[in-house]
Parts: structure tokens; C-alpha cells; sequence
């Protein structure tokens, strides 16, 4: 667990230096755009904190708790104000959880947490992890798109992970919801293109029961609100245990511009990001 932790704390570090060169190379759209481009600009921040309660690791050698977190941070403080809300509302986990203040109290709350269970368990000799990064992903006046991934041990047979797109509007300063991007009444239109897609993807028959593999409720097919918008159309995401086993990771599903003609609004960002 002690090397999977620094090599979680690594690849979280070196993703922060990486975006900030990203950011370098995003000079360009700073000085060539009007308006809010300027308030794109961002960098990375990160926050660890390792627990003070020392555990024997698997070769002899004491291991601890650590808690990482990692954030973008834009000149927009309405974007960041966006981020953060969106942030602290991902780290609650149940309904009589109250949710933290500030990014500190996310990683806090997981290390006193495990103290806590440490000291009222003091059989209990392994550790816990958090690795918690928010990346921009895509960024324009319009559009921008970030991934929100979490990956967390706390006890159990093995470690949990879940991947979120969040899709903002930097002008209006909104959230951009599905239903937002195709015309009034076109959903099911929009689900059954999608189960096309997914059936060929799995190699299934358009008749193929979905219920003996897949998790998908009264054996019916269903998009979920988790996409972002990509350079080659509009792309799903499904985490582990959403609507497969744990062992079959996440299932990405990406339908093509071309095949949103006539289901997208006029002049939104299903033709704009093309």
C-alpha cells in the first residue's frame, strides 16, 4: 500500500506540473480572444496531508494515511467558486454527512476519519488513501469541461474510483446540462441512437437481453448525465458498478456529431465544437 501511495502522490504531482505547462502553451488563446478568454487562464494546486498514525507496511517498514487533492485555479473566481462548490459536493457520501467548507476540509475529514477508526481499531493494520484531482479538460469563451476523479481506499476488498465530467458556460457562467444541447421533446431519440451504439460497441443484437451482463434497470437501456463534449462528437461516461461488474472498469460511449443533425439545438456547442 506504501508504494501505491507514492505512486499515487507522484503521478497527482506530476500531473499538476504538467497542466501548468499546459497553461504556457495556452498563452495564445489569452491574447487572441476578447472578453472572459483572459479569465481562462489557470493553474494547479495541491493539497496533501498524511496521517500522523504510523502503520507496519507489507515489507517492515512503517506506512501511513495520506490524502491528496488536486485543483484547478482560473482568474474567473466565478469559475473557481463553480469548481469548488462542485468539489466539496462530490466528497459527501452520505445523506448525514455534512459537507466540508473548504478543499483543506476534504482531505482533513478523510485523514480524521482514519485516525479515528485507527484508534477505536487498533488491531487494524492497513492503511488509507485518497487521490482526488479535478482536470480541465477542454476550454473556450463558451465551453469548458473538466474530469473529476476520485479514487479512495477506506477498508474493503479493494480501492474505489469514480471519473465525473462537469460542463460549464465561462459567458453566462451556467452549468451545461444534457438537456440543454438537444431540442425539447428529442431524448428518447437521443437514448435509443446511444443504444445503437452501445449494442455495437458490445457486440450485442438489437434483441440481446441486457439483465444478464449489465445493470441496467428493468432491462432497459439509459444514458446518464455524465459527458463532455469532444473534438469528435459526445462522449458518456459509466462508472465501475454503474452498469457493469467492478472488473469491467468504466465504459465510455462517444456518438458522433454527424449522428446529432437532427437532435441538436441550431447553433449550441454540438456544432460549434466540431
Amino acid at each position: 500500500m506504501q508504494m501505491k501511495k507514492l505512486a499515487i502522490l507522484l503521478i497527482s504531482l506530476s500531473f499538476a506540473a504538467c497542466q501548468s505547462e499546459k497553461k504556457t502553451n495556452d498563452t495564445t488563446d489569452t491574447t487572441t480572444h476578447e472578453g472572459n478568454a483572459n479569465a481562462l487562464s489557470f493553474s494547479y494546486d495541491t493539497i496533501s496531508v498524511d496521517s500522523k498514525k504510523l502503520v507496519p507496511g507489507e515489507s517492515g517498514i512503517a506506512d501511513t494515511t495520506t490524502a491528496v487533492l488536486v485543483y484547478p485555479i482560473f482568474k474567473d473566481t466565478q469559475i473557481n467558486a463553480f469548481v469548488q462548490e462542485k468539489v466539496l459536493q462530490a466528497s459527501v457520501n452520505s445523506p448525514d454527512q455534512a459537507k466540508p467548507k473548504s478543499y483543506q476540509e476534504v482531505v482533513s475529514t478523510f485523514i480524521n476519519d482514519f485516525d479515528k477508526f485507527a484508534k477505536e481499531n487498533k488491531e487494524y493494520a492497513q492503511t488509507w488513501m485518497l487521490n482526488d484531482r479535478t482536470e480541465v479538460i477542454t476550454k473556450n469563451p463558451n465551453y469548458l469541461s473538466l474530469l473529476h476523479f476520485t479514487e479512495s481506499f477506506a477498508g474493503g476488498a479493494h480501492p474505489n474510483s469514480m471519473a465525473v465530467y462537469w460542463n460549464y458556460n465561462p459567458t453566462t457562467h451556467q452549468e451545461i446540462l444534457l438537456d440543454s444541447l438537444i431540442k425539447p421533446g428529442t431524448m428518447p431519440q437521443l437514448v435509443a441512437l446511444a443504444e445503437q451504439i452501445f449494442r455495437k460497441n458490445e457486440k450485442l443484437s438489437p434483441t440481446a437481453s441486457l439483465k444478464d451482463v449489465y445493470f441496467f434497470e428493468n432491462d432497459r437501456f439509459h444514458l446518464n448525465g455524465n459527458f463532455t463534449i469532444t473534438k469528435d462528437g459526445l462522449k458518456f461516461l459509466y462508472n465501475p458498478y454503474e452498469i457493469k461488474a467492478y472488473a469491467f472498469g468504466t465504459t465510455e460511449l462517444l456518438i458522433p456529431f454527424a449522428e446529432l443533425n437532427t437532435i441538436a439545438r441550431q447553433d449550441n456547442l454540438l456544432s460549434t465544437t466540431k
